[in-house]
């Protein structure tokens, strides 16, 4: 048994992009920046030094959600990892990104500034997303 979850939360480094498989899914792609905090040897100082993590979401929710996830905007997400490889101009590439599941606005975006949900008024997203998804 192997047990396949990740838990990151951060900023995204570019607005989502919206786009379709073969079969017609919809497929959203966006990248977020997860800070990992290190004790510089040579200062004394603590650092931030970014990962950087590729992120895709699947369906429905993905179309709906798209026009919120613009960059700069900080999310909590939750999913599994996944590998995939191709070949590209004679290369072989490949690449580990996460499968969303779940994802959490952690801040919005409104008059084009960041807010901290904490602080700031919350995006009413869920409304407009989880209605058409309730079958009764």
């Amino acid at each position: 048994m192997s047990i396949n979850r990740v838990m990151i939360s951060g900023n995204l480094t570019r607005d989502a992009e919206l786009r379709s498989t073969q079969s017609g899914t919809s497929m959203l792609g966006m990248g977020i920046a997860v800070n990992d905090r290190r004790k510089n040897q040579k200062t004394g100082e603590w650092e931030d030094y970014p990962n950087f993590v590729d992120c895709t979401m699947f369906g429905t929710r993905a179309e709906k959600l798209q026009p919120y996830l613009t960059k700069g905007t900080k999310v909590a997400i939750e999913g599994k990892l996944s590998y995939r490889s191709w070949e590209k101009d004679g290369q072989r590439r490949s690449k580990l990104e996460v499968i969303v599941d779940e994802i959490e606005f952690m801040s919005s975006k409104q008059g084009g500034a960041v807010q901290d949900l904490h602080t700031g008024p919350a995006l009413d997203a869920t409304e407009q997303v989880y209605d058409e998804d309730i079958p009764f």
